[in-house]
């Protein structure tokens, strides 16, 4: 899937979120996709955590 179909279905899905829920479960919902890509980018190796937490890797 290209990343423009994939921004286009996470737009779509906080669109529906703001349309059917509260401003608290949409900010809960960026909350949790926030963190899903900083894990996903982690576990596929394009985040490095050394440089957020400040520690070297050895």
């Amino acid at each position: 899937m290209s990343v423009s179909r994939t921004a286009l279905l996470v737009g779509l899905f906080l669109g529906f979120v703001v349309a059917f829920g509260t401003f608290t479960q949409f900010l809960l919902v960026v909350l949790f996709g926030a963190a899903g890509l900083l894990v996903g980018r982690t576990l596929e190796g394009k985040l490095d955590l050394s440089e957020i937490t400040g520690r070297a890797r050895r």
